[in-house]
């Protein structure tokens, strides 16, 4: 079988997104079928838009001669009105690859329509969709008011390398034990939607001594937003309490998992590999009451589910930690047991494939 992926940029971006393309990709090519990547450049929203009148990336995706077209959903407003054409020139399937809508997220009122609309286009002009969750495969049905044929693979975290079981009881051993203020982790690109602003501003109504936030990602995507959020942390008198780490290397990462006593990333998801990553080190997991999240983490069980932007529900949370390191470790425990119920990268991934035979041999 002869594939195409279209996704903007490079596949190497870090990103839970990206990271799932690059499995299926991986999966595909182990299972000795051709991947071709088709890759367009990140730009304005308005600019992506006119990469639908693109006639030459048009033609090279013709000219391909594939048996499957893969469409990462994220380009969605540069292949709204494209699909149309290239139906008339393909003769394959066109699968969408849905991490989580654009629609799903805060947008200023006024642009919202706009994206909905653009983006429910694009979803009417795919056969079929491969959805990183349910919750992900309800927002398409609910944006379209009906059902689009596909496939739920979950993402895993089985690429962190983590530790054993012994090994994470010896640190659930050492959470529990300490006397050292809470150290939070938030592991997430720096961006608005991520929601680090309300960590902070929950953070901060803490006694200072009782927690240290440490924040791994990616803050070239927004600088502003950054700035926003070093501006609140002075406001606030605890910037002392944030340590940035910028984007990290899978050993740093690392140290950075076994180091935490929880994750917490109160943004929407369309399922949240960080999430599961922190549980495969032993980690609670607070997360949005909005999204996926709930797939992962069961209330009081493996972590805290708060509502979108409650700061104080979430301070509550984290206040209650700080106090409780033996609840610390009884979440972290229950959450290790949670990843390995989850399926691993290669299981998830050779679902995919044996259902994108399917339709390709219709």
């Amino acid at each position: 079988m002869r594939a195409g992926l279209v996704i903007y940029g490079s596949l190497d971006t870090l990103s839970g997104g990206y990271l799932y393309d690059r499995m299926l990709v991986r999966a595909l090519r182990a299972a000795d079928h051709e991947v071709m990547i088709f890759s367009l450049p990140w730009r304005s929203y308005p600019a992506r838009l006119a990469d639908n009148w693109a006639a030459a990336f048009a033609a090279r995706i013709a000219s391909a001669r594939l048996d499957l077209l893969l469409q990462d959903e994220l380009n969605h407003p540069s292949l709204f009105w494209l699909n149309r054409s290239l139906r008339h020139t393909l003769r394959c399937p066109i699968v969408a690859v849905v991490h989580h809508l654009r629609s799903q997220e805060d947008h200023p009122p006024a642009l919202l329509p706009l994206y909905r609309a653009v983006e429910r286009a694009y979803l009417a002009t795919v056969d079929a969709c491969i959805y990183n969750s349910q919750t992900t495969r309800a927002a398409v049905a609910a944006l379209l008011g009906y059902a689009v044929p596909g496939v739920v693979a979950y993402p895993a975290a089985d690429h962190v390398q983590p530790p054993s079981r012994a090994e994470v009881l010896t640190l659930l051993a050492r959470r529990s034990a300490s006397t050292a203020s809470l150290q939070v982790l938030f592991v997430g690109n720096v961006i608005a939607r991520k929601g680090l602003h309300t960590l902070v501003a929950a953070l901060a109504a803490l006694p200072m001594n009782h927690w240290q936030l440490q924040i791994v990602g990616n803050t070239a995507l927004d600088p502003a937003y950054a700035d926003r959020v070093r501006a609140l942390a002075a406001r606030k008198g605890v910037a002392g309490n944030l340590v940035w780490h910028g984007a990290l290397d899978d050993a740093a990462l690392r140290r950075r998992w076994c180091a935490a006593d929880l994750l917490a990333v109160p943004s929407y998801e369309g399922f949240g590999i960080a999430y599961l990553e922190a549980m495969a080190f032993g980690l609670p997991v607070i997360a949005s009451s909005a999204g996926a999240a709930h797939e992962i983490v069961t209330q009081d069980a493996t972590g805290y589910l708060v509502p979108p932007g409650d700061e104080r529900q979430l301070a509550a949370r984290l206040g209650a930690l700080a106090r409780s390191r033996a609840q610390v470790a009884a979440l972290g425990y229950h959450a290790r047991l949670r990843y390995e119920r989850h399926p691993t990268w290669q299981t998830s991934m050779a679902h995919a494939v044996s259902w994108l035979h399917e339709i390709t041999d219709r």
